[in-house]
């Protein structure tokens, strides 16, 4: 574990990654294509819930199978993002992001053939490119834009906000539009990432500098598994995600339970998700450039304690203030999260890794989020006891975040 203060010195980028920066057009053509896959990494998933009534109606769904649906790609995320670091290492990143762009539209087209084995068989491929994709933009990042690293992940986490609340706001108007129903609904997501690949195919001519990516003496870096500072960054990563998708999933219930209208409760959602970006964009810049993120990872855990605090004591008569303070408070916990996998790891390579180990995680545990909180629930017939058990978890969320903000590298 380091003890300097100051982050160590990190290797020069390799030959290529120095020609695409030094060049703005390429440059700008390169960020344009990794910020496009960005946006492509949450619809096909969040495409699904608004149309799920419609779903079940159409083929019968139970709610156990309903409930597998939505969580199947947030288990992808955890069960095989550890994978993508190996996959950079034998094809190159450039190359092992455009297989992805090109497997997330194959998965989500897959979806539009008529039966629930292809529903499920496309949901799981479009998640195992989406887990993928999720450690391998980063880690290019790292790569290849060294001296905007932190502008370049706040732009990212606020594409995929972005990304989210489009695909939440226009899913089901646009099926209604075309007439095609719910599979078209979720099926037409895919020519957004066929869109991706295309703006990314310049980017495949160019020499994949990813074999010299690593610093020296990569073979013999200690495990992450073994260092404090990566399991700090992986609870940081992993508590933020398991609390805004535990959110996500239920704020519309408790609310309609405590008698507002569907229709409140839903917009209270999708207010939350609008201030999220709006908190990425207002912090997208000062994450990145800040000495050190512990301010920022503290205000965001303090404004999300806050929501629920409120949500306990009166859920509905400040339901907006709520929403505000977990919208600002989730916007700027992930974009704090995204920017330390990459500020503390000292080369690509590393990045890989770190991004693997904190996501695989962190995508685990925002998977027991929605189940921990609907358990709870039914066990106690209300909303007091989930709600409180959020909030102590605040509290492991700031410490990681205090350790992960601190100004040092992994393998410094």
């Amino acid at each position: 574990m380091p003890h300097s203060a100051r982050p160590s010195v990190a290797p020069s980028p390799p030959t290529a990654a120095r020609g695409v920066a030094a060049r703005p057009a390429a440059g700008a053509l390169l960020a344009a294509g990794l910020l496009l896959i960005a946006m492509n990494l949450r619809p096909g998933v969040v495409s699904v819930s608004p149309e799920l009534d419609a779903i079940r109606r159409s083929t019968g769904l139970s709610g156990s199978l309903a409930g597998l649906l939505t969580t199947l790609p947030i288990l992808c995320f955890g069960l095989l993002a550890p994978f993508a670091a190996k996959l950079s290492r034998r094809i190159g990143m450039t190359r092992a992001l455009g297989a992805m762009m090109a497997l997330l539209t194959v998965g989500i087209a897959v979806r539009l053939a008529p039966g629930l084995p292809a529903l499920f068989a496309g949901t799981v491929l479009l998640g195992a490119a989406i887990a993928l994709s999720n450690v391998l933009v980063p880690s290019v990042i790292k790569r290849d834009f060294r001296h905007r690293t932190g502008l370049m992940m706040g732009l990212y986490s606020v594409a995929l906000f972005c990304g989210a609340a489009l695909a939440a706001g226009v899913t089901v108007p646009l099926g209604d539009a075309l007439g095609a129903g719910w599979r078209g609904a979720i099926g037409v997501w895919a020519v957004l990432s066929a869109l991706a690949l295309l703006l990314w195919v310049p980017q495949l001519r160019r020499p994949d500098p990813t074999a010299a990516a690593a610093g020296p003496g990569a073979d013999s870096r200690t495990p992450l598994r073994r260092s404090p500072l990566a399991w700090q960054i992986t609870l940081l990563m992993g508590l933020q995600s398991l609390e805004y998708y535990a959110c996500a999933a239920w704020i519309p219930a408790m609310l309609t339970d405590e008698g507002m209208s569907g229709a409140g409760a839903g917009w209270m959602l999708s207010l939350m998700s609008l201030v999220g970006i709006a908190g990425s964009l207002t912090f997208t810049a000062l994450v990145g450039r800040a000495g050190q993120q512990v301010a920022f990872a503290l205000t965001g855990t303090a404004l999300f304690l806050a929501s629920l605090v409120g949500l306990i004591v009166a859920p509905v008569g400040g339901a907006y203030a709520w929403m505000l303070m977990q919208g600002f408070g989730s916007g700027l916990l992930i974009s704090t999260a995204l920017a330390v996998i990459v500020l503390r790891s000292p080369d690509a390579g590393r990045a890989a890794e770190m991004s693997g180990m904190a996501q695989g995680v962190g995508y685990l545990l925002a998977a027991s989020g929605p189940f921990l909180l609907g358990a709870l629930h039914d066990a106690t017939g209300g909303w007091t006891v989930p709600l409180t058990v959020l909030a102590v978890l605040c509290v492991p969320m700031g410490i990681a975040g205090v350790g992960a903000g601190r100004p040092r590298h992994l393998d410094a």
